[in-house]
């Protein structure tokens, strides 16, 4: 199975942000449907789509922080938010 190519995206991610990089096993239809999610909308890659499905489980599931919000919207809706 071809891995998806890594492109930071600098509108999501604040310059004064730490990235900490993990290794996961994806089940073969998730990263096949990631795959073709992001072949249809190439402003997305998979550590955007993980970084917004996390970050909107954590949300969902009751955790409060600004910081959070801020990284789910950013990453939705390709936003930047300055302090």
């Amino acid at each position: 199975m071809q891995e998806l190519n890594y492109n930071e995206n600098s509108k999501v991610l604040n310059h004064n942000d730490e990235v900490i990089s993990f290794k996961c096993e994806l089940q073969e239809n998730l990263q096949k449907a990631m795959k073709e999610f992001v072949e249809d909308h190439p402003n997305w890659d998979q550590y955007r789509i993980l970084q917004a499905a996390i970050a909107g489980f954590l949300m969902q599931k009751g955790f409060q922080n600004r910081d959070l919000t801020r990284l789910y919207i950013g990453n939705m809706f390709s936003m930047n938010f300055k302090d």
